[in-house]
């Protein structure tokens, strides 16, 4: 069954409704009354499903934390699991990032690839399906979320509610099919600094990264240093040769080191480069001493610079299903004398979080740093290949690209197919496309967006007429 004819005569709107839902800055804030996570996520999801109930599909908001669009009947029901939320849109863009531009046949902002645009693609694919007339055997539900980059407590809500669909899938990583996601855990490494006033550089500030999934593009420190023309000799000595994006300005009596690196998403940090390893790599020239921060800088520097795979810190585990742990520092502060370090690790589908902390508590024993378990552990996803779910949409995705090559694969980014069973990701992104989630400059192609609602109208006609 095809149903390109119907998307094709929608693109203008498909278009426009991407555009409206990116404009919409929703990033998590402080909970508003029926708003659990800010008014701009709230506004994200009324834009879905206010455009979803114009379309003819049933609706159901969810105390605000999530919502679905519904179309169809039947017993079963296949879902479709989105969110609306974004991560924070850090610096450098050359577009507005929430702006929604369109150049050279790409919308530009925040989401319009995680996962807004995906998102739109999808509920289009259902009005295409809606539009032909075509009857299905099981209801089909796109499930909203609006808390998917920092903590999933929409999913929790929204299934503490409504029962779990039969099969779903998310359209939220790669194709052809994710049938496997690595564990995510989320920690701390704290280390008690004892400098004094009268060392001769003194960290007054240290700060870097926005959120734990995201590798830094920024960070910073203001010192305050006794021999500035010393200091600032070790500098140019340090760009000379290092030839590293970090820069040196005056802040009254302070100097500033400000690093920059380039995003990435924090399951795929050697894709990226981290700007918190740069400002260590420069502060460990100029703090070469005994004190407790040349400790400090030295221990970043050996076990957590550049280890995208936690081999330097003890924790470098691997499968023969999903492959090495990834390991991303993603941001770093000093508050009261205490400098805590948030890391951000996919563990192997055959490994446990345990083995992770265990090995990096006995790789740290001997030195003052301390980890603090984070709370949550997101569990591995396995879904077999020769499962329905996973058959019919390497099918689809095969007839659709005729790809014939490519096979299931499996990732260390986590989605929304963990958050129910019998679920795995597909698309949005196809092999060998840039991928530029997390990033400064995030778009979507338009042709990539209809291509998208396409290819989504026959994974649901597959999955849900038969």
């Amino acid at each position: 069954m095809e149903f390109r004819r119907y998307i094709d005569a929608m693109k203008a709107d498909l278009i426009k409704s991407t555009q409206e839902s990116i404009r919409i800055k929703s990033v998590e804030e402080s909970e508003l009354p029926g708003m659990p996570f800010g008014k701009g996520n709230q506004e994200a999801l009324n834009h879905f499903l206010e455009l979803g109930e114009s379309m003819g599909f049933r609706s159901l908001n969810l105390d605000g934390y999530a919502g679905h669009l519904e179309m169809g009947d039947g017993e079963e029901t296949l879902g479709i699991l989105a969110h609306l939320d974004v991560v924070p849109e850090g610096d450098g863009w050359t577009y507005p990032p929430y702006g929604g531009e369109i150049h050279n046949g790409k919308i530009y902002g925040r989401g319009t690839t995680d996962d807004k645009g995906p998102a739109m693609a999808a509920l289009y694919a259902m009005k295409a399906i809606k539009d032909s007339g075509i009857s299905l055997k099981r209801k089909v539900r796109l499930i909203l979320g609006l808390n998917e980059e920092s903590g999933w407590r929409c999913m929790e809500h929204y299934f503490s509610k409504v029962e779990h669909p039969d099969m779903a899938f998310t359209p939220d990583a790669e194709f052809p099919v994710i049938h496997g996601e690595k564990g995510i855990i989320i920690f701390n490494l704290k280390y008690k600094l004892h400098q004094s006033e009268d060392c001769e550089v003194f960290i007054k500030e240290l700060n870097g990264g926005i959120a734990p999934n995201m590798v830094p593009d920024s960070a910073k420190a203001v010192l305050s240093v006794k021999d500035k023309v010393l200091f600032k000799a070790a500098f140019d000595k340090f760009t000379d040769e290092k030839n590293l994006p970090v820069t040196l300005t005056s802040l009254g009596d302070d100097l500033v080191i400000d690093a920059r690196g380039i995003s990435a998403h924090g399951s795929t940090p050697e894709k990226g480069e981290n700007a918190i390893t740069h400002l260590m790599s420069f502060l460990g020239a100029v703090y070469n001493g005994g004190c407790s921060m040349c400790s400090f800088i030295r221990l970043y520097n050996e076990r957590l610079a550049n280890n995208h795979h936690g081999e330097k810190i003890g924790c470098g585990l691997e499968d023969d299903v999903s492959g090495k742990l990834n390991f991303n520092v993603g941001m770093i502060a000093l508050k009261d004398n205490e400098i805590i370090i948030t890391i951000n690790v996919r563990y192997p589908i055959k490994s446990a979080a345990k083995e992770v902390y265990d090995g990096i508590r006995e790789n740290l024993k001997d030195t003052p740093i301390l980890l603090v378990e984070g709370k949550s552990d997101s569990k591995p996803l396995y879904v077999p290949v020769d499962n329905f779910l996973v058959e019919t949409l390497m099918k689809v995705y095969q007839e659709h690209t005729g790809d014939k090559e490519s096979k299931p694969i499996t990732i260390g980014g986590g989605t929304y197919a963990r958050a129910t069973k019998n679920a795995v990701a597909f698309g949005p992104m196809f092999p060998g496309q840039p991928d530029v989630a997390h990033q400064k400059d995030e778009y979507i192609s338009i042709e990539h967006l209809v291509d998208l609602a396409d290819i989504y109208s026959k994974a649901i006609y597959q999955l849900a007429s038969q």
